[in-house]
C-alpha cells in the first residue's frame, strides 16, 4: 500500500514516500487496453513508444504514477498509459497537477501538454508551474502548429506562416519554449526529438531523476498540417551541422569532425557558432547545465533560428537546484501543527465575524 501523508512530511524527501514496484516490469505493464489513435505517422507513436519504455526504469508501482494532460492531440496521453491519469481542461494541466503532486507527495506526477495547450491558454498556468518549482515531469510536445483543430497557428509557428487562421501570413513572433521556461527560473529545462529514442530515453531519464519541475520540449511532426517543419534535425545529413548535442561538462562543438564550436563573443557578450581552428580552440565553451545563473543557458535557448531551426542546441540546457515547492509547504504545514496544533475546520468555519441576513 502507498506510503501517504495528510499534510505532506516534510521532513521526508518526496521520493522516500513513494512505494516501489513489486516485481519486474516492462513495457508491455504500462501500455493500456486503449485503441490508439492518433494520425498515421504521428510523432506522438514515438514519444508514447519511448516513455512506456521508460517507464520501468523508475521502478514504481503502476499505481503511483500519474499522468495528467490538458487539451490536443498530446492529451490523449494518459488513455494509453497504465497508470492513473487524467485528461483535464485546456491549459490547466500543471495547475491541476500542483494539486495532486503537493498533497500527494508519494506519487511521482507527469504533465502532457502541447504548444498550444501550454503557451497559448495555459501560459500562465506553466510560467507559474516553473517558478514555483512544484515536483511535476512536464512534457511539452512542440509541432508547431494546432493539430487537433485542424492546422492553424500556434503559439511557437513561425513568423509568416500560412495556416487556415493565417491565410496571409502570421504576424506573431514565436515562443521559444526553452528561452520562455529559463526566463521563468525553471529549475530543469530540455529539449529532444521525437524520432531519436535514445536521445528522448536519456533526458526522461534526467528528468526523472530532478526534484523540482522539470520541462522538456518534444519536438514533434504533425504529419498532416505541418509535416517537415523539423526535417533539418532529422535529416541525416543536415542535422549534423543543424544539431548541437549538449553534454554537462563537455565542449560545446558540433558539425563533420566537430569543425564547428560555440564561443563567447567578447563584444556583445552574445554566443556565437564559428568555425574551430587552432587558436580559438580554448574559448570553445564547456558547457555547465549546473551552472546557478541561468544568463548561458538562455543564451544558449537562442541560438536555434525559429525559420531554418539551424544550429538547434538539445539536451539538457539547464537542471540545478532550488527549494522544491510541496516541500517547502508540507514543512510550513508540519511548523504550524507544531506550534498551533491541529486546526479545527467546524470551528473555522463558525469563528470570526459573522452575519445574520435578515429577509
Amino acid at each position: 500500500m502507498a506510503e501517504t501523508s495528510t499534510h505532506g512530511a516534510g521532513t521526508i524527501e518526496a521520493l522516500s514516500l513513494v512505494p516501489k514496484a513489486e516485481g519486474r516490469q516492462s513495457m508491455k505493464d504500462f501500455k493500456s487496453d486503449q485503441e490508439v489513435r492518433w494520425c498515421p505517422g504521428c510523432g506522438d507513436y514515438a514519444i508514447l513508444a519511448a516513455v512506456q519504455g521508460f517507464m520501468p526504469e523508475l521502478g514504481l508501482a503502476k499505481e503511483n504514477i500519474v499522468f495528467v494532460s490538458g487539451i490536443g492531440c498530446s492529451s490523449r496521453f494518459p488513455y494509453y498509459m497504465n497508470t492513473y491519469g487524467m485528461h483535464s481542461i485546456h491549459g490547466r494541466a500543471p495547475a491541476i497537477a500542483t494539486g495532486l503532486a503537493s498533497s500527494r507527495r508519494d506519487l511521482s506526477v507527469w504533465v502532457v501538454t502541447g504548444d498550444g495547450d501550454a503557451l497559448s491558454i495555459g501560459g500562465n498556468h506553466l510560467i507559474h508551474a516553473l517558478r514555483r518549482n512544484v515536483n511535476l515531469k512536464i512534457l511539452l510536445f512542440n509541432n508547431r502548429i494546432y493539430g487537433l483543430t485542424k492546422g492553424q497557428y500556434s503559439p511557437t509557428s513561425e513568423v509568416g506562416k500560412i495556416t487556415k487562421s493565417t491565410p496571409m501570413g502570421s504576424l506573431d513572433a514565436p515562443f521559444n519554449p526553452v528561452s520562455l521556461a529559463i526566463g521563468a527560473e525553471a529549475s530543469f529545462v530540455a529539449r529532444t526529438v521525437d524520432s531519436d529514442r535514445k536521445h528522448l530515453t536519456e533526458v526522461l531519464r534526467q528528468a526523472s531523476a530532478h526534484q523540482g519541475t522539470a520541462l522538456i520540449e518534444i519536438y514533434q511532426n504533425c504529419n498532416i498540417f505541418n509535416d517537415g517543419a523539423f526535417d533539418a534535425l532529422k535529416d541525416k545529413q543536415q542535422a549534423e551541422e543543424a544539431v548541437i548535442r549538449l553534454e554537462h561538462g563537455k565542449p560545446i562543438r558540433f558539425g563533420g569532425d566537430l569543425a564547428k564550436g560555440v564561443v563567447r563573443d567578447p563584444v556583445t557578450g552574445d554566443l556565437k557558432v564559428v568555425a574551430v581552428t587552432p587558436d580559438n580552440e580554448d574559448q570553445v565553451l564547456v558547457h555547465d547545465a549546473h551552472a546557478e545563473s541561468p544568463t548561458t543557458a538562455f543564451a544558449l535557448s537562442r541560438l536555434a533560428d525559429p525559420d531554418t531551426l539551424h544550429h538547434t542546441p538539445i539536451g539538457v540546457l539547464r537542471s540545478v537546484d532550488r527549494p522544491v515547492y510541496d516541500t517547502q509547504m508540507a514543512d510550513q504545514l508540519d511548523h504550524a501543527i507544531e506550534q498551533h496544533g491541529k486546526g479545527d475546520l467546524a470551528a473555522l468555519l463558525a469563528g470570526g465575524d459573522t452575519w445574520t441576513v435578515v429577509g
